[in-house]
């Protein structure tokens, strides 16, 4: 059987049509059957009394449990030439080491 490259093409542009279709008939039915979950869910709710606590679910307006990104400290403390540090826990910048090594102080450099 000789194909020629326009008939290779066009069979594949009918079967990805009739892939297409099959893929919506596909959509209708799960959201037919999740219609059907769905209901059969809020009977057995009602049924059995259930919150959204026992079956662990968020509720609206609750707390989540999704930890904030840490907000950046304000500067106190500049450099010289404009470098900032909020002279929060661990090392402090080699611009603070090498000024305190010189002799100076930290109140030096406070930022008004």
């Amino acid at each position: 059987m000789a194909s020629t490259l326009a008939d290779i093409n066009s069979q594949i542009k009918k079967h990805d049509e009739q892939i297409a279709q099959l893929r919506r008939q596909a959509e209708e039915l799960r959201n037919q059957e999740r219609a059907g979950v769905i209901e059969e869910v809020r009977k057995k709710i009602a049924e059995y009394g259930l919150t959204a606590s026992d079956l662990k679910l968020a509720m609206r307006g609750s707390r989540r449990s999704v930890v904030a990104a840490p907000t950046k400290a304000a500067a106190k403390y500049r450099s010289p030439t404009g470098e900032t540090w909020s002279g929060g826990r661990g090392r402090k910048p080699r611009w603070v080491t090498e000024a305190l090594a010189a002799g100076k102080s930290l109140s030096d450099f406070e930022i008004k």
